[in-house]
């Protein structure tokens, strides 16, 4: 096993460094440059866009999600172990400069999620709880090349699901372990991955519009509590943040001396555990984004967009300085969750190891939601049979189970390398069908210089082929009249 752990993280660095690495920045840097700086342009407009009501059928009731339900689930996914564990890894492996790396690549990736969400909703398709899509569906749809959707399909199902909800169940019986009398190790493990698998059984079971109402509540709560207990750590270090700053910023450009990081490794370990966080490029959110019912597809790009603002810049943010405020030596620090919760408890007292236990369970099990659905949608693009729907849910939630009860190790490394993979079949799929995203944003700034709420019907791009809705798309009023589309 051994072996096997150091055959995968040998592999994997080499393959960010020389293929994923490259690609990711100068592609967020081609999206950040041919959008004009959409990711900060339209900031107010992701704002906007988060609040607007969601499209209604006929009868009144919702089309699909809202945007903001949809955001929620996306949010879900992203906000986990890597915000707290992931962070920690960084830091401890790369040091303070690691950060500054986190902090660059979600903003450049924000014009990599932007491109992938819009188009995920460009070539939605409807189904019995609304609308599905993502990576597969716009590789299938708008490439045409289904052979190419099905190898994204099959990698982010072993990648999010398996590997990484397996991830998020052993964090947290580790995270309970830390918080528990000593002698609970024999029965906590298994204690812990029957609660958490049963706890997704009932929720996966229940279809897209549970798992909504699910992480709508739980991903603001967890949010704002995990938010507040980084502040009051802060706050009672205040004097550290100049010098935490100066770290970040000044420790980003060479050789960390204290971790003995490699300028290379640091910008590495910042941008891998970057994207594990944000998920920007890698083609995971665009599955969220695509269930919304939204009246032009440019609104879920900016709202996916700000999802990576959020996780990165609030909760990623919060996490590093609950660490470098309170370990100003990252010699001999531990990696991962056992660093955040050393800072914690030696600011606050133990009583914080309870308060982030119910926190990181709460992270965790919104997270396995998230990741199940990324399955289920794209289960359903390879194979509509409820048989085979019916197996992955059971799947999906004995790899909770297990996660709860194995070594972790192999699972992160392995989990790193499918997520290289996942994020360079999507950004080439996106790549080619950018020229659609960017008319699909010219289409949309041009209806709110005109003091409109944009609204998009297929017939505004006549020439694209693969587009399966949008026909007459539906909006807040009930369905588009003669009048209002002359109007337009």
């Amino acid at each position: 096993m051994d072996a096997i752990n150091e055959w995968l993280l040998t592999w994997g660095d080499r393959y960010w460094t020389w293929v994923v690495l490259p690609i990711v920045v100068a592609l967020g840097l081609y999206f950040t440059v041919r959008s004009g700086v959409v990711q900060f342009r339209l900031i107010p407009e992701m704002f906007r866009t988060l609040t607007n009501r969601t499209p209604q059928t006929a009868d009144g009731r919702p089309q699909s999600v809202s945007a903001f339900q949809a955001f929620t689930i996306s949010a879900a996914s992203r906000v986990g172990v890597g915000n707290i564990a992931g962070v920690g890894t960084a830091i401890a492996i790369g040091g303070p400069g690691a950060v500054f790396w986190m902090w660059l690549m979600a903003f450049i990736g924000g014009a990599s999620s932007f491109i992938e969400s819009s188009l995920a909703q460009l070539y939605k398709v409807r189904d019995r709880d609304g609308f599905r899509g993502g990576p597969a569906y716009y590789m299938s749809h708008g490439l045409r090349a289904r052979w190419m959707g099905v190898v994204f399909a099959v990698v982010l199902i072993v990648c999010f699901p398996i590997a990484f909800s397996s991830l998020q169940a052993n964090t947290v019986q580790a995270t309970l372990a830390a918080s528990l009398p000593a002698g609970s190790d024999g029965w906590l493990p298994l204690v812990s991955g029957i609660v958490l698998a049963g706890l997704t059984a009932l929720v996966v079971f229940g279809g897209v519009r549970r798992i909504a109402s699910v992480t709508q509540t739980l991903v603001p709560l967890m949010a704002i509590a995990y938010l507040l207990l980084g502040l009051v750590v802060v706050v009672m270090h205040a004097d550290r943040i100049p010098a935490v700053i100066g770290a970040i910023f000044g420790q980003a450009f060479g050789p960390n001396e204290v971790v003995g990081a490699a300028f290379g490794y640091v910008v590495l370990q910042g941008v891998k555990r970057g994207m594990f966080s944000n998920e920007a490029g890698l083609g995971s959110a665009p599955n969220a984004g695509a269930t919304a019912a939204v009246t032009h597809p440019v609104k879920q790009g900016l709202v996916q967009t700000l999802g990576v603002y959020f996780d990165t810049f609030l909760v990623c943010s919060i996490t590093a300085f609950i660490i470098l405020v309170s370990v100003p030596d990252l010699a001999q620090a531990e990696r991962g969750i056992g660093l955040t919760q050393g800072a914690l408890v030696g600011t606050l007292g133990e009583w914080s190891n309870i308060v982030l236990s119910v926190i990181i369970f709460l992270l965790a099990f919104s997270t396995i939601i998230g990741n199940y659905y990324y399955g289920e949608s794209n289960i359903e693009f390879i194979t509509t049979r409820r048989g085979t729907l019916t197996a992955y849910r059971l799947v999906a939630v004995a790899a909770v189970f297990l996660g709860a009860l194995v070594s972790a190790d192999v699972i992160w490394n392995f989990a790193d390398g499918a997520m290289g993979l996942m994020a360079l079949v999507n950004l080439i799929a996106i790549l080619l069908l950018s020229g659609i995203a960017f008319r699909l944003l010219k289409d949309y700034t041009a209806q709110r210089r005109e003091g409109r709420d944009p609204v998009f019907t297929r017939d505004r791009l006549p020439d694209v082929r693969g587009i399966s809705v949008w026909e007459d798309e539906e909006t807040v009023t009930g369905p588009i009249s003669a009048p209002a589309r002359t109007r337009r």
